[in-house]
């Protein structure tokens, strides 16, 4: 870029990218650096074992990218990423041959849970009716405001999220399938299932699959994030790689700064420019468990007894309510657990533009106790065995991270952390810090714009596009938030 940038993000994940598009969007010149070799962050797809082979390394399924406002103004369609959905949302197999599972459809779903059918549909059916409006709240509103639309739904949500699922899935459901698919959901949050809040993510999660669904990027996350850079760069914006910012004095005299980084991050960058209430509150700030991740090639689709779930995009390979509870608990208070949750993805079913040569993608997921090295494939294979006999036989190649080394492949991974901090009620409530507008930082034009502020984790973009409407009527004087740039046609 000639001269000097009007804006420069720190990090080019998704939410360093999106608050670099809002920016773009005022007619600012934006300019993106990424410590790592090629942008996406979360996004990023690799070749991690063969080439031709494309395994996401973190993120695969987006229903908050589906539902996010953010992205339905970017126009995914006409940026030429295609979201593909399985015919089955996500799954859970029980011993015996059983099995839950969420479909697109509310009735369908609500039917294949037999005798707890009605009470599903009583439980779901007004948060889908609300969707577009519980969704607007939550990630827009930045907890700061009341409700205006759709108040009853999104009070009812609300007292309905504050309690933990064993409490929300024991009052609805009499049956394991219910329980468990509840659970299986909520579980995505890397909480003990017996704190509060986490029958919330639950009902979010289980919501979504009958609104936007549980999509994959076709070809891989990567496409996503070359989008965004795209679209950037055809605005005059640029993304630079390989450059690992140590220090913010390296954007003096640029009007606003934005961080796509952990709190801790911001703290070591800004030095003594950050007064020690702030320090303080960030050294408070609590990083939940990691995780371990195994990607592999496989022969043939995983032989899932239950026929339904071979059709799932994602699978939560658990057991029971109680089984999936004790899973999580485990990790959450620093300990190993035998039979692990195990959140697993399989992209070829509905994309088989990952694996060219008519072979499988397949990976899977377990939390783990912060910064944990413990080699979990043993356990993991174990669990999908469990309900999918002869898996093993079907696996050609494998690649693992253990949760120090994800952090090193990602760096607001910190301790295998992909949620980029603990996403319990009291920091959903301030995240990072208890500030009224968790944004703004004590050092003047510079702002966090990562999942460490409101809503938190997923793929969305809104926290930087939260940070970026802050930034520009601070800095700039933008108090009306500008369109984004449509797509050439």
């Amino acid at each position: 870029m000639n001269g000097k940038p009007d804006a420069v993000v720190v990090g080019a994940g998704p939410n360093g990218l999106a608050a670099a598009l809002r920016l773009a969007g005022a007619g600012l010149r934006v300019q993106v650096v990424e410590q790592a070799d090629r942008p996406g962050g979360g996004l990023r797809t690799e070749e991690l074992i063969r080439s031709g082979v494309r395994h996401d390394v973190c993120s695969t399924v987006h229903p908050m990218a589906a539902a996010s406002p953010f992205f339905e103004e970017f126009d995914l369609p006409g940026r030429g990423v295609r979201l593909v959905h399985p015919e089955i949302c996500y799954a859970h197999p029980l011993d015996g041959g059983r099995a839950a599972v969420s479909r697109h459809s509310l009735a369908a779903t609500a039917a294949g849970l037999g005798a707890d059918g009605p009470a599903y549909e009583r439980l779901f059916g007004p948060l889908v009716e609300h969707a577009d409006d519980v969704i607007d709240f939550f990630l827009t509103s930045r907890l700061r405001r009341l409700p205006t639309r759709s108040v009853g739904a999104v009070t009812r949500f609300g007292l309905e999220a504050l309690p933990n699922v064993r409490r929300l899935a024991r009052r609805y459901f009499d049956g394991e399938e219910g329980q468990a698919l509840v659970a299986g959901a909520a579980a995505h949050g890397m909480l003990d299932l017996s704190r509060p809040l986490t029958a919330g993510l639950g009902m979010v999660l289980g919501m979504l699959a009958h609104h936007g669904g549980w999509p994959l990027v076709e070809g891989g996350s990567q496409a996503l994030a070359d989008a965004m850079v795209t679209a950037l760069e055809q605005q005059g914006g640029e993304v630079v790689t390989g450059h690992l910012v140590t220090d913010l004095r390296e954007f003096e005299g640029v009007p606003a700064v934005l961080l796509d980084t952990s709190p801790r991050a911001f703290v070591a960058m800004a030095g003594d420019r950050v007064h020690e209430g702030y320090r303080r509150w960030v050294g408070r700030y609590r990083h939940g468990p990691g995780v371990f991740k195994i990607d592999w090639i496989l022969s043939e689709p995983v032989p899932w007894a239950h026929p339904e779930v071979r059709r799932a995009g994602t699978v939560h390979v658990a057991g029971t309510l109680a089984e999936t509870m004790a899973g999580e608990e485990g990790p959450a208070h620093g300990r190993v657990v035998e039979r692990p949750y195990v959140l697993a993805v399989q992209p070829t079913v509905v994309d088989p533009t990952r694996a060219p040569g008519g072979e499988h993608v397949f990976w899977a997921y377990v939390h783990v106790p912060h910064g944990c090295p413990v080699d979990m494939t043993e356990r993991i294979e174990a669990q999908v065995e469990r309900f999918a006999p002869g898996f093993r036989d079907t696996v050609v190649a494998r690649a693992t991270k253990d949760a120090t080394e994800m952090q090193r492949w990602n760096p607001n991974h910190i301790g295998g952390d992909i949620s980029n901090g603990e996403a319990s009620l009291r920091q959903m409530l301030a995240r990072p810090v208890p500030r009224w507008n968790t944004y703004r930082t004590p050092v003047r034009g510079v702002y966090l714009a990562s999942a460490a502020t409101p809503p938190g984790p997923a793929v969305h973009g809104m926290c930087g596009d939260n940070a970026a409407r802050v930034a520009l009527a601070d800095v700039f004087g933008v108090r009306e938030v500008p369109a984004l740039r449509p797509a050439p046609v």
